[in-house]
């Protein structure tokens, strides 16, 4: 486990939210941080980050997870404000790696959201084209969803350089500014992996906002039930 100290977003609130992130790899714990970040600034919310990667694919994710929750229940007085934990679809969809997952971390009674795209992270940032014209400069074609192996590192790749840049990693060194460029609110209503994620993650920022209006000396100007923030 890493502390990521860059992660801290401190809004002058009196409460830090610990959240945890479990990931498959490097490019979902990029998209979860830039994502968390844009969420924690527009609800005022001060969050403190950590997170641990278990490379291999999806086998070794759920046997690493397992190992992680054990450590965790040794220390339930250190329980984070919630877990998030994220793997790639791989076409097997949403309902079958949330039953894969609650079986791993059976026991856990902590908070919880699943960040599963599908079938692979790098889909996510090609959905928005809008975005990708903002940060690169050319527009990109939301891809369709295939199970093709690499299918979507390969589209990001070309996307990025079909937009005149030259990617060092990739294209998922774009991540930050791709996903605060996004606009959650069309997302979160029309895509159904990244959608069920946004509006899981919107309904726990609101709750954190509702209790923070609580103990502040009056109610917070923004609506708690909005659609998904627009920064």
């Amino acid at each position: 486990m890493k502390s990521l100290p860059y992660q801290n977003v401190s809004c002058g609130v009196t409460s830090m939210r610990s959240i945890n992130l479990f990931v498959e790899e490097r490019g979902h714990q990029v998209f979860l941080n830039a994502l968390l970040r844009r969420l924690a600034k527009h609800y005022e919310i001060s969050i403190e980050i950590t997170f641990s990667t278990a490379k291999g694919g999806h086998g070794k994710v759920l046997s690493k997870l397992k190992e992680y929750i054990t450590e965790l229940l040794d220390e339930q007085e250190n329980l984070p404000d919630l877990l998030i934990v994220s793997t790639d679809g791989n076409c097997k969809g949403f309902l079958v790696r949330k039953q894969e997952i609650d079986i791993t971390i059976k026991g856990f009674t902590g908070q919880i959201v699943y960040a599963i795209p599908d079938p692979h992270i790098e889909r996510w940032l090609l959905l928005d084209s809008a975005a990708f014209k903002k940060i690169l400069g050319k527009g990109c074609n939301a891809p369709a969803q295939k199970c093709e192996r690499g299918l979507y590192k390969r589209l990001l790749l070309e996307a990025v350089r079909q937009a005149g840049v030259r990617p060092l990693l990739g294209g998922i060194e774009y991540t930050e500014d791709l996903v605060d460029a996004m606009d959650l609110g069309t997302l979160e209503r029309k895509e159904a992996s990244l959608g069920k994620l946004l509006k899981d993650l919107r309904h726990k920022f609101q709750e954190w906002e509702r209790a923070e209006q609580i103990t502040s000396e009056g109610p917070s100007n923004k609506s708690s039930e909005a659609e998904t923030p627009q920064p």
